[in-house]
């Protein structure tokens, strides 16, 4: 492999793909949307006076669905484009390897995906402005979401050399981040209602004076999903692996003071199973709940980030694994129709 042929193929492809006037109405927009996001997500975090931390998790969410959105887009025809262009076997004849090739195409998806991040950095600035950042969160969540970037970017390119035909790469793509971003999701959801189990709650009773009875117990007993059992479900969820590799922000009262440690929260206490419950009017300090804080509940809990980020690193290398040896010449097998010059 040789670092200068891969940055000229790099250069050639963002040349050619983001030439149009349309990409930049798009960064337009997306800046518009920032802006609009920005300024709301000040209002609603005004009120924990860490404003910076919640808007900063709000914008680094909001760059990552951008890119799952346009990603696939501009990586899942990297390859089978220029084949089907009949300007891939121009460029395989050249000194340039496969590898160079396949990196070069490669880079070029991520540095698309580092633009939204790039446009993102003025927002991110009046976010650590407004304070409530920590130093540590900033690092964490820029690294993974860097991570990120390149792992939808690799699963696009993978598929354009897997698949002979643009329009089914660039669907497939959208399936693999759909899957992982909306289908753990549903999965999780369904999964989780689906394995039911009976809970005993239990109280005390009212006499016919609408006074509490201290002598007996009332029990209830009712079916409560066991999502304790799905929960892994979501590791694979990129928006769950940010959240859950990025160190939590709390208020005084042990709250999640941005988005990130609000969807850790709903992914860690998806751990716990379900437990009776006992509430004794007569003696409240007896009475059986889990008064614990979201920062001591997350404290005692199982992270889970690296899981799914390798989960993530396996798909995605996996495809760009197999579209490497199918973009290797001489091809031994082309899809019938295939034009390769």
């Amino acid at each position: 492999m040789n670092l200068t042929h891969i940055g000229i193929i790099a250069r050639l492809e963002l040349t050619q793909r983001l030439r149009s006037v349309g990409w930049y109405i798009l960064l337009g927009v997306y800046a518009l949307i920032l802006l609009g996001v920005t300024g709301l997500s000040f209002a609603v975090y005004s009120f924990t006076g860490m404003a910076g931390a919640g808007v900063y998790s709000i914008v680094v969410n909001i760059v990552l669905l951008l890119v799952m959105l346009v990603s696939p887009t501009l990586s899942g025809n990297a390859i089978n484009g220029d084949r089907d262009s009949a300007t891939l076997a121009a460029v395989q004849v050249t000194a340039a390897s496969t590898g160079d090739i396949m990196l070069g195409k490669l880079l070029a998806a991520v540095a698309t995906g580092g633009v939204f991040l790039l446009v993102a950095v003025p927002f991110l600035a009046i976010s650590l402005i407004g304070g409530g950042a920590h130093p540590a969160t900033l690092a964490v969540s820029l690294l993974v979401l860097a991570a990120e970037i390149v792992i939808i970017a690799a699963i696009g390119v993978g598929f354009s050399g897997l698949v002979a035909r643009p329009l089914f790469s660039v669907a497939a793509t959208y399936l693999v981040v759909a899957a992982l971003a909306v289908g753990t999701l549903i999965a999780f959801g369904l999964g989780g209602t689906a394995l039911r189990t009976e809970t005993v709650s239990y109280s005390r009773p009212y006499d016919s004076m609408g006074n509490v009875d201290c002598e007996r117990w009332e029990t209830y007993t009712y079916e409560e999903p066991r999502f304790d059992r799905v929960w892994w479900v979501l590791t694979a969820n990129p928006f769950v692996v940010l959240a859950d590799a990025t160190p939590t922000v709390y208020t005084a009262d042990g709250w999640p003071a941005d988005m990130f440690g609000q969807i850790k929260y709903g992914v860690r206490i998806s751990q716990l199973p379900p437990q009776e419950s006992r509430w004794d009017e007569c003696d409240p300090d007896q009475s059986q709940a889990d008064q614990r804080t979201p920062e001591q509940i997350m404290s005692s809990t199982v992270p889970s980030w690296f899981i799914g980020l390798g989960i993530q690193i396996v798909i995605a290398g996996g495809l760009f694994a197999g579209a490497w040896a199918r973009t290797g010449t001489p091809a031994r097998m082309l899809p019938p129709g295939t034009r390769i010059a």
